[in-house]
């Protein structure tokens, strides 16, 4: 499974406008990248996902108190409240930018909310639609609540711009021209271990050292792309949320992926492996010796039939062959045995007695070792007790066409 990741140009894109982009086989590394127009971009791995990455240049973050007790899984009531929070502080009409919230934000507290052009966003998507590079995820270039301060330097040697990431308690975004550099980055330590660190674009990279008299980390536009897929942003949110049962199967393919290939999984993949392997020849094991243990009863009972009656020469079934025969013995001794008439209509006898309702039978049927009784009421609360009683002196009854069948239970 691999995710392909795409940068979104700044200007409404066209059918042929190029978009930027990167395909990933775990998240992590970069398979391959380049630029193209929509209907010629990699398509996606099996239950791989798209991402668009919203340039820094393209958003806005404003930060806003979210109302106690605010629904925000009611998308119209939230967009709502968010048109009245953010009115006064934005330059367009509200109806003509797309909001979205950050991840956890909860009702009754600060949040950071990023802010673009709906319409500008809504063309890139329609376009990557409609080329068949449906987005599963929007996320943005940079964005708030970094986990430390950083420095890039992006753009190109004419319009050059420095971006600081988790400014201030709020832990803001600073996108600054690249001469208030030398000022904005005057008093922070460039040789301390934990020092920020100074990254710039390969186009910039040389003009930044020059300026700032020291050296600066590379990184490129696809690696800030594939840096920030991984985050947990999703800008598609409110109007432009995807069907929630294909959002979630999206994000579990996703999360499966990354299972199976991420590099910080690989640990909890060999112990998985690992445990089920041992699970597996754990139950292998156990199989065989429970097979082992029933050929040896198996054995056992053979050798038994055998030494007791001599002249069997072929076993077929065991326990069978020895009940026909001690039946045999037994018929010869002029012994009874419980396939007889008598102990049948003894142990019937004495399962009849005390019952409330029982009748004497009109009609005694006994054939190959089997007792019919009729005319008894085989129905109801009768019939159960007697067939409870029988059952306890190892005998069975069913009832069947006004009759009882009584039977000596199956030997196993």
């Amino acid at each position: 499974m691999s995710t392909l990741i795409l940068t979104l140009p700044l200007t409404p894109p066209g059918p042929h406008s190029p978009f930027g982009y990167l395909v990933s086989p775990d998240g992590h590394q970069i398979e391959r990248q380049g630029q193209a127009a929509p209907a010629l971009l990699p398509p996606q791995g099996r239950a791989g996902e798209t991402v668009a990455v919203v340039p820094v240049r393209a958003l806005s973050w404003l930060r806003v108190a979210l109302p106690q007790n605010l629904p925000l899984n009611n998308a119209p009531r939230l967009r709502a409240v968010l048109d009245g929070l953010l009115e006064d502080r934005l330059l367009d009409d509200p109806a003509q930018l797309h909001f979205a919230l950050q991840p956890g934000a909860r009702a009754g507290e600060s949040a950071w909310v990023a802010v673009c052009s709906r319409a500008w966003l809504l063309q890139c998507l329609q376009q990557l639609e409609a080329a068949g590079r449906p987005v599963a995820r929007i996320v943005p270039e940079f964005a708030p609540l970094a986990a430390s301060a950083e420095y890039f330097a992006l753009g190109s040697p004419g319009d050059a711009q420095l971006l600081a990431t988790s400014q201030g308690e709020e832990q803001a975004l600073a996108l600054l021209p690249l001469a208030a550099a030398p000022a904005l980055l005057a008093e922070v330590p460039s040789q301390n271990e934990d020092s920020p660190t100074l990254q710039a674009d390969p186009a910039v990279a040389e003009l930044v050292e020059d300026l700032l008299g020291r050296p600066v980390q590379i990184v490129t536009a696809a690696e800030r792309a594939l840096r920030a897929a991984r985050s947990d942003w999703d800008l598609a949110q409110l109007d432009l949320a995807s069907h929630g049962r294909t959002r979630l199967l999206r994000k579990a393919g996703s999360a499966a992926g990354a299972l199976l290939r991420a590099p910080q999984w690989r640990a909890a993949r060999w112990g998985a492996a690992l445990l089920l392997g041992a699970h597996l020849l754990g139950l292998n094991a156990w199989a065989w010796q429970e097979r082992q243990a029933l050929a040896a009863k198996q054995a056992q009972v053979r050798s038994l039939l055998k030494q007791t009656f001599p002249q069997i020469q072929v076993v077929v079934d065991a326990p069978v062959q020895m009940q026909r025969e001690l039946a045999q013995l037994r018929q010869g001794a002029g012994g009874i045995s419980e396939h007889d008439l008598e102990p049948l209509l003894a142990t019937t006898g004495q399962a009849l007695q005390g019952i409330a309702g029982a009748s004497l039978p009109q009609a005694i049927d006994y054939q190959n070792g089997e007792l019919r009784l009729r005319g008894l009421d085989v129905t109801g609360e009768l019939s159960a007790t007697l067939r409870e009683r029988l059952a306890g002196s190892g005998y069975q009854a069913q009832a069947s066409d006004s009759a009882l069948t009584i039977r000596p239970e199956a030997q196993p």
